[in-house]
C-alpha cells in the first residue's frame, strides 16, 4: 500500500479546471480513498487529490492490498477506483460496506455489475457512479454523437489505446454505440458486410449496425473517432487524449457531485449538467419533418 500523503506543493492545472468546471460547490476537504493508486491513472489521481487543498487523499490502495483494511478506519466519502476490469465491481460494493460512496473509472465491468452497483447505492442512500470515461472532450464527443445519431444511416466507431489496456473495445466506445442506438430508439443503422472477406474479422464489431474497431498500438493513450455516412456525404468527430491528466478535472468533479447530490451517475455529461442529447437530437429530427 503507497503512503497517500506524500504530496506536491502546487495545484496542477488539471485540478484548477476542474474546480471551474464542477457543477456543484466543492466541500473541503472531501475525504478520498483510490483504489489502483499505482496504475497510470490512479498515480495521477492521487497527485490531483494531494494537491488539492478541497481534497484530502485517506488510502491509497493497489490490486495486491487488502482494499477493506485500508478503508476502515480512513473514514473515506469516496472511492476512486482505476483498477482492474476483475477487481473494480468488488472494490466497489466493498466500499458499499463501508458506507463509501464508489466513482468507478475501470472499463469492462459489464452491465450487470453496473446495474448492481447502482442498486446497492441507491439501497444504501449514497452516490455514485460508473463513467466509462471522465475526459470532458470524449464526454462531448458522445454528446455530440447522440445528437447526430438520428440523421444519418451509417456509423463507424474507431477506437485506439496502449497496447496493455485489458478490454476491447474501450467502455467509451461501447457506451458510445449504445447511446447512438438509444437516439434512435433501438432503430439500427445500416451496417453492409462485403460478398467476400478475405481476411476474417476486417470489418469489425457491430452492435446494432454500429461499427465498433479497436486498434491497441504504441503511442495513443485513448483516442476515439466516430464517422458517420449519409449520401455524398460524411461527419468525422474526433477526440484525442495525450495525457493522462485529462481524466483529473472528471474525477474531481465526480467525487464533488457524489456527494452533494447523492445521485448515481453513468457519464460525465450527467455531472456536468448537460441536457439529454438524444431528446434534442429527437426535437431536431422532427422540427425537420415534413
Amino acid at each position: 500500500m503507497t503512503d497517500p500523503r506524500s504530496g506536491g506543493d502546487s495545484l496542477p492545472e488539471a485540478a484548477r479546471e476542474s474546480r471551474a468546471r464542477s457543477p456543484v460547490p466543492p466541500l473541503s476537504p472531501l475525504r478520498v480513498a483510490v483504489s489502483g493508486a499505482r496504475g497510470r491513472v490512479g498515480r495521477e489521481i492521487v497527485a490531483a487529490l494531494e494537491a488539492d487543498p478541497g481534497f484530502e487523499c485517506v488510502a491509497a490502495a493497489d490490486v495486491d492490498d487488502d482494499l477493506g483494511a485500508a478503508l476502515s478506519g480512513a473514514s473515506a466519502q469516496v472511492l476512486v477506483d482505476f483498477s482492474v476490469p476483475t477487481a473494480a465491481a468488488g472494490n466497489a460494493l466493498t466500499a458499499i460496506g463501508q458506507r463509501v460512496r464508489p466513482v468507478v473509472g475501470t472499463t469492462g465491468i459489464g452491465d450487470a455489475a453496473v446495474t448492481t452497483l447502482r442498486g446497492r447505492c441507491e439501497a444504501a442512500g449514497l452516490g455514485g457512479g460508473v463513467i466509462p470515461n471522465f475526459a470532458l472532450g470524449a464526454a462531448l464527443l458522445m454528446w455530440l454523437a447522440e445528437l447526430c445519431a438520428g440523421h444519418f444511416e451509417s456509423c463507424e466507431i474507431i477506437e485506439s489505446h496502449h497496447p496493455t489496456k485489458l478490454d476491447a473495445p474501450s467502455g467509451t466506445a461501447l457506451r458510445t454505440a449504445e447511446r447512438l442506438l438509444e437516439a434512435r430508439r433501438g432503430r439500427p443503422f445500416r451496417h453492409p458486410d462485403p460478398r467476400t472477406e478475405t481476411l476474417p474479422g476486417t470489418r469489425g464489431g457491430s452492435l446494432g449496425g454500429a461499427g465498433v474497431h479497436s486498434l491497441r498500438l504504441d503511442g495513443p493513450v485513448a483516442d476515439q473517432t466516430v464517422i458517420f455516412g449519409a449520401a455524398g456525404q460524411t461527419l468525422s468527430l474526433e477526440h484525442r487524449t495525450t495525457s493522462r491528466t485529462a481524466f483529473v478535472p472528471g474525477v474531481l468533479a465526480a467525487v464533488r457531485a457524489v456527494v452533494a447530490t447523492e445521485r448515481f451517475y453513468t457519464s460525465l455529461e450527467e455531472v456536468l449538467g448537460l441536457p439529454p442529447a438524444a431528446s434534442l437530437g429527437r426535437a431536431m429530427a422532427s422540427s425537420e419533418a415534413p
